[in-house]
């Protein structure tokens, strides 16, 4: 069975990025939904056959500790992708809209994995570290259950987006501190756009909602930010960014990778993806251009030690073959 193909980006779409892109901070919550409308119609043609999805599933006892779960119809102990989605710590969901997120965890489903949607707590009801905690409770949930839908809870790796993917990564890089965390296990982080500085200056136009979630006390911000928390001991990283992104997020990106070959004596896998803003680096994930997806695919790959361990799984997708592992192909 020939699976059907995903579909391109439209050129009035293309368009539209192009126009909005060297604009995107003059506007940004109108672009966001902007991109998303836009992004809808054409998610909505997208491969989705042969995928499972299990919905709403409580990984703790408050209304938003809840969680999705793709499974694609193949047997095996499979990769987990767990996907925390962004929203500048006080809004976002798990579906910001009838396709977008799940188009991140279709894709990775119908390449041969276990996908994992997790919605958690926001600020200012939940601050900080409420997001980090969550992400731990999702991780624990995935590390004991997972293995009932297909997945394999040593290889779970976290993708977070903007203010998901500093959630993720203050768990991925935090010490240790307690039972939530000493029984998870992740295998890799993929960080897209994140915001891994934690900043309230006057060019960040989001930074209210930074401090509704990690106070006001500015001079801990340096301590909370994942940057800061990179050592010897952690865990693989990729890092990718967009061409137009929310004020400074590529700067913090770049950052990030730059803490982490300092400490690993060895760069990280970075991507910058040119004519994509901060918005349309998740949204056009599922559609034809995959290069995102398979530079993230190569990651998980070279993060499992050899395309074998995973493909041993299940047969995976002509995406394997075609992406030389451990390349960097940002520009």
């Amino acid at each position: 069975m020939i699976e059907p193909t995903a579909p391109t980006i439209p050129d009035d779409l293309r368009a539209l990025m192009a126009q909005v892109g060297p604009h995107w901070a003059s506007d940004i919550a109108g672009n966001v939904r902007l991109m998303i409308r836009s992004f809808d119609p054409v998610l909505a043609k997208a491969p989705k056959d042969g995928i499972t999805v299990r919905t709403d599933i409580a990984y703790g006892e408050h209304p938003r500790q809840r969680l999705d779960v793709f499974t694609p119809g193949t047997s095996g102990s499979l990769p987990v992708v767990l996907f925390v989605h962004g929203g500048a710590f006080v809004d976002g969901d798990k579906n910001r809209s009838p396709e977008v997120y799940s188009n991140v965890l279709f894709y990775f489903a119908r390449h041969g994995m276990v996908g994992v949607n997790m919605e958690y707590r926001l600020a200012p009801e939940c601050p900080y570290p409420a997001g980090r905690e969550d992400v731990a409770r999702a991780v624990l949930w995935a590390t004991k259950n997972i293995s009932r839908y297909g997945g394999d809870p040593r290889r779970i790796f976290l993708i977070g987006h903007s203010s998901g993917a500093a959630h993720a990564a203050a768990y991925a890089y935090r010490p240790v501190t307690g039972p939530l965390e000493e029984d998870a296990v992740v295998a890799g982080l993929v960080v897209i756009s994140g915001r891994v500085r934690v900043d309230a200056r006057p060019d960040n136009p989001n930074a209210r909602k930074v401090q509704a979630y990690y106070g006001t006390e500015i001079r801990k911000y340096d301590e909370l930010s994942a940057v800061s928390l990179v050592n010897e001991s952690s865990l693989p990283t990729m890092v990718a960014f967009a061409e137009y992104e929310n004020p400074l997020l590529d700067v913090y990106c770049l950052e990030l990778a730059y803490r982490f070959a300092q400490v690993k004596g060895r760069a990280p896998r970075v991507l910058r993806l040119a004519g994509h803003n901060h918005t349309s680096m998740i949204a056009h994930i599922n559609t034809a251009e995959d290069r995102l997806g398979r530079e993230i695919i190569a990651f998980i790959s070279q993060t499992c030690r050899s395309a074998a361990t995973i493909s041993s799984d299940v047969a995976l997708r002509s995406t394997w073959s075609s992406v030389e592992d451990g390349s960097v192909n940002g520009h």
